[in-house]
């Protein structure tokens, strides 16, 4: 039986939409994962109802324990998590069946990572999973969080924003580290789960179900080991065909196999092939954890574009020349400017602009110059994609104006107020005018993480994009865009 075939086809359902969760082997210190899961799960806000056991029945954070899982209402509860030791945890899957649970969450270590009689635990207690018809995640395992149903099942924080990335992991450390990039980036998370030892039910089932999840616009995933590397990419594909999907893989280097087979006791696959696969079956690959999250981010935020042809526009040259430069090592076109973008972008800016592309405006920009120029580059047939550069220099300015001695007099108030409606205009005109054209417009400036609050910025991730921290992280999420398209697009002419 494989995974895809086993018991609980709606465990996924249970697992991340639950009606109620219990907490099994919750504890009033603070210090014990009984605890933290109970007042994630509270903090969060979950919606259901909340139940919790330990072995005294003592109320923890106002909610009453029960010394068993039987001593429970039946029909109330989806989903167990489960932080009780593994002896104890067969006992409890059968009484939580018997009470109409269909999803388990099991965090108890000592399992597959634990030697020989772990390995025998845990596929005992698989086996029991399956007769019992639930949905068995982990065992290992870090949590669940699904924003939708405000639903934050996890021994670990952050809790992210409401987005529509779907993660999947072999680490639960790499989820927490995707979740704080949502939460930096304000670029959220629509489903999130660690798989621990991924006794049941693995990585690529997760993103199977996210391909068909309408909360969810594309997957995410960590990898170190894929032990049947032919069954994976052919979930994978199918997966791609429905939506996008970013990967990223531990164990690319011999010493980082070293570590993969530490952590997860499985020896990654070969790097090569692994990468020769991804680029078959349409896998966004990224090499950086940080790149994948860019990279989904995009795809999360933005639209595909059409073709390769991208304009850069900017407030200062330098900016543009190092971006034009990321473009040309990359699969991207720096397209040259048509004569009749040339002549329209010239009744807008001095003498002085660039007259190129990347479009130069040398300082010339007036009150609606940069929404202009934006408008009349992104609607151009023949540019697909634009990268706008110096967003929030006008900000930076207010802020040390703001923050001199000279302030408010001098007319300084009047000044600051000024550049920062500014660059919150610009912020939204490069949304709006993305969504108008159906064409993607990504803006990058470093002050997105030298100084979030920025107006610049900060309307960036109030219109729901990524404000990118350097051109050359556009350029490379931008690549990755323009990739899928150019698959989907093959895909698609192969099928017709």
């Amino acid at each position: 039986m494989t995974r895809r075939d086993r018991p609980a086809a709606d465990g996924f359902g249970a697992l991340f939409d639950p009606r109620g969760v219990i907490v099994a082997g919750a504890s009033t210190h603070p210090g014990k994962f009984g605890f933290v899961s109970l007042h994630n799960l509270l903090a969060a806000g979950y919606e259901g109802e909340v139940f919790a056991t330990n072995r005294e029945g003592s109320d923890v954070l106002g909610v009453r324990s029960a010394p068993s899982v039987a001593d429970l209402p039946a029909g109330r509860a989806d989903l167990v998590f489960v932080c009780t030791p593994a002896a104890a945890n067969p006992d409890l899957l059968r009484a939580c069946a018997a009470k109409g649970v269909r999803a388990a969450f099991v965090t108890s270590a000592g399992y597959g990572e634990a030697g020989a009689a772990g390995r025998r635990a845990e596929a005992e207690l698989v086996t029991l999973a399956d007769e019992l018809g639930l949905l068995l995640a982990g065992p290992n395992g870090q949590g669940v969080v699904s924003t939708p149903s405000k639903l934050c099942a996890q021994i670990v924080a952050p809790y992210p924003p409401a987005g529509r990335i779907g993660v999947a992991s072999q680490s639960g450390n790499l989820v927490s580290s995707f979740m704080n990039y949502a939460v930096q980036s304000g670029i959220g998370i629509s489903r999130a789960v660690s798989a621990g030892n991924a006794a049941a039910v693995g990585v690529a089932d997760y993103l199977d179900w996210y391909a068909d999840d309408p909360e969810t616009a594309v997957g995410l995933a960590y990898v170190e080991g894929v032990p049947d590397g032919r069954a994976f990419f052919e979930r994978v594909r199918s997966v791609v065909s429905r939506k996008p999907l970013v990967l990223v893989k531990g164990g690319a280097t011999t010493g980082g196999q070293r570590a993969a087979a530490s952590h997860t006791g499985s020896l990654a696959t070969d790097d090569a092939v692994f990468d020769g696969a991804c680029r078959q079956a349409g896998v966004t690959r990224a090499a950086t954890v940080e790149e994948a999250f860019e990279a989904a981010a995009t795809f999360a935020t933005q639209p595909l574009p059409a073709g390769p042809r991208v304009a850069v526009v900017t407030t200062a040259g330098g900016w543009g020349v190092v971006t034009a430069d990321a473009i040309t090592r990359s699969e991207l076109e720096l397209v040259a400017l048509p004569d009749d973008l040339r002549d329209a972008v010239d009744t807008k800016l001095p003498p002085r602009w660039s007259r190129a592309n990347p479009v130069d405006l040398a300082g010339g920009e007036t009150r609606d110059t940069i929404p202009e120029v934006l408008e009349l580059i992104a609607s151009h047939p023949e540019v697909d994609a634009v990268i706008y550069l110096g967003l929030g220099i006008q900000s930076n300015q207010a802020r040390l104006m703001r923050d001199g001695p000279f302030w408010p007099d001098h007319g300084l108030d009047r000044i600051v107020a000024y550049h920062e409606r500014q660059d919150a205009r610009f912020a939204e005109a490069a949304a709006e005018i993305s969504a108008a054209t159906a064409k993607p417009i990504l803006t990058a400036t470093e002050l997105a993480v030298a100084d979030p609050a920025n107006p610049g910025p900060a309307t960036v991730r109030a219109t729901g994009r990524l404000c990118y921290a350097s051109a050359n992280r556009a350029v490379t999420a931008l690549e990755h865009l323009w990739r899928h398209a150019r698959f989907a697009s093959r895909r698609s002419q192969d099928r017709s």
